[in-house]
């Protein structure tokens, strides 16, 4: 498999209650469509052979042998496909009859699955026709045909299967099986439509998926089974860890593109979760009823067509724009205020440079003096204009510290910074780093003297995409009382400035217009001297790379654990048409080279509250050596250009 990637599909085609030769013919079909779609694994409703409201004929001999025969001549008609094929039929054995999901690959059974939890309240009457089966281990049948609990394992990845109401009950058999190493659950059902279902079955699976650690893909019945008492819509499903991948149109199935549905399982990031999670509990080395059944399968490398996000830390749902926002700002403020109440302290110190990251900081600090029931007039804002300070930024600081009600000092840097100069003999027209880190840490001096003068504490600005690529005067910006930002990427900075710029919009234009200037300015530290015309001269992005792309390679990296291989080839598809092949390449390698280069920083970095689930904070997620080599990363990397 290509980075992990594994297509699945739920099929849900037209069935004729009682007509096995027919619903096997619809079946055949639709495996062909899968198999065109280089699907490994499409799974089919319940007892979709036979169709699942037979009642009573389920009780027919003539039933019950013909559902044989098509399973038969379904596993012959489907020989030359590579995709494992799971379907839903009766089966007798011994004096019982059971509801089965008969898994084939390559015209051969390679397992028979048993539902365990048979329904028999409400309008399920399943107990008059099939028995639960509770026995533990594996039975041969047939031609060395395995029946019972078990997981189907072909190397490249494992998965297990379960019949409707096997996912409602309390302790389901999926449980087991994911404990036995499968990677993804297939549920074949027949699940009748209520008001509400819809929503509840919906977040089922999801919720399941989470639970889980793994991909379930929910295969539903619809258009064709008897609408004698009963109203099935074909709604089918696709979840991975929690996440809907892909969902069918409900009562549309008569469309055949409607009637399945596909989805890109990554396995990779199944395997990163289960790895990370001490309380995931595997236990492939002890039996707990359930067999594994080994079966060759070659997977074809496909290209993924799973859509990713440009901005992984960045809500992609709009619809709840302000709740996700507020609660972001909600969360960095309780670490604030929760601070700030257990040392007693009731006044803040914060450098506002004009840019986006003490602006956020900022704004998360008016969020906890108001839940403190402060006066803002206690947030000392200084702004420290040096070297490279640019009018538009400067402004800008200084508007909203106004428009916010804060306490505005303005302390020049140029003076201390040109002496210090003279102390160590450092010529002042040699713009170099000791030029730049100078001013960063005479701007820190200030804030920490002004603290300890109000008695105060001083707000860190530094995001999470600087704590990665290490962009911060080591204790200069770099250090701080407590960093509001640490766990906030550039890239969901800049959202948040902009979505507190459309809340403010109509109680306070003037904040709302420095807000958004501030939001299209240049990122900067503005360390160098600005243009003749009084532009900012020194952009970061034109230094480090772009925020987008870095905080893409930092999220797939830390969160997932992903190759630079895989994370570039993503990265190539997501950013197409906006990075080339040769831009994506060169950034992706700074990257790597400044992540590892500059993890001293983060071995020390102030104490701040983790929001997302990526924190490079010693304390908060992510303990790593500051002298790790690099070298097998990078040698990952350059795969892609062999």
């Amino acid at each position: 498999m290509l980075d992990g990637y594994i297509r699945v599909a739920a099929a849900s085609p037209k069935v004729r209650v009682g007509d096995v030769d027919y619903n096997v013919a619809e079946t055949v079909r639709f495996a062909k469509k899968a198999a065109a779609k280089d699907c490994s694994v499409v799974v089919f409703p319940e007892l979709g052979l036979t169709g699942y409201t037979c009642g009573d004929l389920f009780l027919q001999n003539t039933l019950l042998d013909k559902a044989i025969d098509g399973l038969n001549e379904l596993a012959e008609q489907t020989a030359d496909l590579n995709t494992v094929i799971i379907v839903g039929l009766p089966y007798e054995l011994g004096d019982k009859l059971y509801n089965v999901a008969a898994v084939l690959h390559q015209g051969d059974v390679i397992g028979i699955v048993p539902k365990q939890n048979i329904p028999n309240h409400s309008e399920f009457y399943e107990l008059r026709h099939f028995t639960p089966y509770d026995d533990e281990g594996t039975l041969i049948v047939g031609d060395d045909v395995f029946f019972g609990r078990m997981v189907f394992n072909c190397g490249e990845f494992s998965f297990g299967v379960e019949i409707c109401e096997d996912l409602w009950v309390a302790s389901s058999p999926s449980v087991d099986y994911v404990r036995r190493g499968a990677e993804i659950i297939f549920n074949l059902s027949c699940s009748d439509e209520i008001i509400g279902k819809a929503k509840f079955r919906k977040d089922l699976v999801k919720m399941q998926s989470a639970k889980l650690m793994a991909a379930y893909v929910y295969c539903d019945a619809g258009i064709g089974e008897s609408t004698q008492d009963l109203v099935f819509a074909g709604h089918n499903l696709i979840a991975e860890n929690g996440k809907i991948l892909k969902e069918s149109k409900r009562f549309a199935n008569d469309n055949e593109d409607d009637a399945i549905i596909f989805a890109d399982i990554d396995l990779d990031r199944i395997e990163s979760d289960r790895r990370r999670s001490n309380t995931f509990t595997s236990d492939n080395s002890g039996y707990n009823g359930v067999d594994v059944v080994e079966f060759d399968v070659e997977c074809p490398d496909i290209e993924s067509e799973r859509k990713i996000s440009r901005t992984p830390f960045v809500p992609e749902d709009k619809t709840d724009l302000a709740e996700r926002c507020e609660d972001i700002l909600g969360m960095q403020a309780a670490g604030l205020y929760t601070r700030l109440g257990a040392i007693g302290c009731k006044k803040a110190v914060i450098g506002l440079s004009g840019g986006l990251d003490s602006t956020l900081a900022l704004i998360v600090t008016i969020h906890a003096f108001d839940k403190l029931g402060l006066d803002c007039k206690n947030i000392i804002a200084i702004t420290m204009p040096g070297f490279g300070t640019t009018q538009r930024t400067k402004n800008n600081s200084m508007n909203i510290a106004e428009e916010y009600g804060c306490t505005l000092r303005e302390i020049s840097i140029s003076d201390a910074v040109t002496q210090h100069f003279k102390d160590i003999g450092h010529d002042m027209e040699v713009h170099d780093i000791t030029y730049e880190n100078s001013q960063a840490r005479e701007r820190t001096q200030i804030l920490m003297d002004v603290a300890n003068q109000e008695g105060a504490i001083v707000i860190g600005t530094g995001d999470l995409s600087e704590l990665a690529l290490g962009w911060a005067t080591y204790n200069g910006d770099h250090m701080s009382m407590y960093g509001v930002n640490c766990s906030i990427p550039k890239t969901l900075v800049r959202y948040l400035v902009s979505y507190e710029s459309a809340r403010t919009e109509g109680s306070n234009p003037s904040l709302s217009k420095a807000l958004a200037d501030i939001v299209a300015t240049p990122v900067s530290p503005e360390l160098l001297p600005p243009t003749e015309d009084g532009k900012i001269s020194q952009k970061t992005e034109e230094t480090v790379g772009p925020y987008e792309l870095h905080d893409f390679f930092l999220y797939y990296m830390i969160r997932y654990g992903f190759a630079p291989s895989k994370i570039y080839r993503m990265a190539l598809k997501t950013f197409e048409g906006v990075y080339n092949a040769d831009t994506i390449y060169k950034w992706e390698e700074t990257f790597i080279r400044r992540f590892f280069a500059q993890q001293f920083k983060r071995s020390c970095v102030p104490d701040g509250p983790k929001v997302g689930t990526v924190s490079l904070s010693p304390r908060g997620d992510w303990r790593m050596p500051s002298d790790a080599s690099r070298n097998i990363w990078l040698d990952d990397l350059k795969k892609v250009k062999e």
